[in-house]
């Protein structure tokens, strides 16, 4: 008989939405890739932006060397999950490794990422324009999870996929955005300070897809996952405000 404990856990549903909000709610990670001239792993520090698809975005110059290597070799691996008090070791993070996709300035996908970069990254107002900047998407592939002591599991590319969600009644994110914080002014703060006992400010929405919202203070970010999928924003007016304010 095997008396060795198991390394690796089952994938179960709660390492899974881990492993999204350590992704989702990172503003910036860690980034290793293979530098051309020498071959050896080089590791930089990129702000974090997402796709509706659950892709991670980064903006980058074409003149540092992760963009070269990135160019040269699209394979690629994140870094996200901030130590907080203590052994450093002893907080959750994730190693993911994706497929660097660059992305052309003249696309439809530059100006939909530009948008969420910018919501979530104001600052990146000063340079985003910049000629020698561009977006690459980074495809997940597979993950690691180290959700604290003995917790450790493996990924994979689909459970980092968020499905559609259609926003068509509005015609865009930033609209559906507008109309859900018209509706209800106070939803972002509510579930910021209520739920994720976030300090107080003018917390706002950022960005949504079928999984969850993106909210912002300053240099503070949330990621909010619902606990089932919403499919359009339609349901999410109707669903959303009923689950948050909810008394437990």
């Amino acid at each position: 008989m095997n008396d060795k404990p198991q390394v690796i856990r089952d994938t179960d549903d709660d390492a899974r939405r881990q492993a999204r909000i350590l992704l989702r709610g990172a503003r910036f990670a860690a980034i290793g890739v293979i530098d051309p001239e020498s071959g050896f792993p080089f590791v930089s520090r990129v702000l974090l932006g997402m796709d509706r698809d659950g892709a991670a975005v980064i903006l980058v110059s074409n003149l540092s060397a992760h963009t070269t290597a990135l160019i040269a070799d699209p394979r690629a691996s994140l870094l996200t999950g901030e130590p907080g008090k203590g052994d450093p070791l002893a907080h959750p993070r994730l190693t993911l490794q994706c497929t660097a996709e660059t992305v052309e300035r003249d696309s439809d996908a530059h100006q939909r990422l530009r948008a969420r970069f910018l919501a979530r990254h104001p600052k990146a107002q000063l340079y985003i324009d910049f000629p020698d900047f561009r977006f690459f998407r980074l495809r997940p592939e597979r993950a690691s999870l180290n959700g604290g002591f003995g917790r450790a599991y493996h990924l994979s590319s689909t459970d980092f996929l968020i499905p559609k969600f259609n926003d068509d009644l509005f015609g865009s994110e930033e609209a559906s955005l507008r109309e859900l914080g018209g509706t209800h002014p106070g939803l972002a703060t509510h579930i910021a300070q209520n739920i994720h006992g976030a300090p107080k400010g003018e917390w706002r929405l950022t960005a949504v897809d079928s999984h969850g919202l993106d909210i912002v203070f300053k240099d503070l970010l949330i990621r909010h996952e619902f606990v089932t999928p919403i499919t359009d924003i339609e349901h999410l007016l109707l669903e959303l405000p009923k689950s948050v304010y909810a008394v437990p």
